[in-house]
């Protein structure tokens, strides 16, 4: 909603706004495109020229949206969900995305996993297994394991500290 007002503040016709991809109506010339970054950048936001660049964020947010806001389990293993829903080899967005972000997709992938596994226990309204089968994980031993390897704690001592020390989206 912000990029979108601050689009049409400036003056254009944004066509759609979703996480990580606007459309303009307008053509853009490099002083449009200049007041935009500005624009956007005192909100927080960056245009990102480098189509690599754009890549690794078209996958985190795939990610994201997989993990934090899913619309239906994933019925497929995580490269073959991103090479079709991103329409491109798996070997090559596994190559952009160590390349940009200087960790693995399966990392960040995990790390988006324990970071909501972590948001579930400190609400307390799901039980560990509930929590496992929501995440996709084959079992709760597993989601323990990683949660214990990713947070030094298993889920049912981050749960007992009521840790608050949770990452944002963007520090994961």
């Amino acid at each position: 909603m912000v990029v979108k007002a601050e689009l049409k503040k400036l003056g254009f016709n944004p066509i759609s706004v979703d996480l990580g991809k606007v459309s303009i109506a307008e053509k853009i010339s490099a002083i449009d495109h200049s007041r935009i970054a500005k624009g956007l950048y005192q909100f927080g936001f960056e245009l990102l020229e480098d189509p690599k660049a754009q890549v690794s964020e078209q996958i985190k947010t795939t990610i994201i949206n997989l993990i934090h806001y899913p619309k239906e389990p994933l019925m497929m293993n995580l490269s073959a969900y991103l090479s079709k829903h991103l329409q491109m080899e798996y070997a090559n967005l596994s190559s952009i995305f160590s390349e940009i972000e200087h960790q693995s997709i399966e990392k960040f992938f995990i790390a988006q996993k324990i970071e909501k596994a972590k948001e579930m226990l400190t609400y307390g309204e799901l039980t560990l297994s509930q929590i496992a089968y929501q995440l996709n994980y084959s079992s709760v031993a597993h989601l323990s394991s990683q949660f214990k390897k990713v947070t030094g704690l298993t889920p049912s001592a981050y749960k007992v500290a009521k840790h608050s020390k949770r990452k944002t989206l963007d520090e994961i």
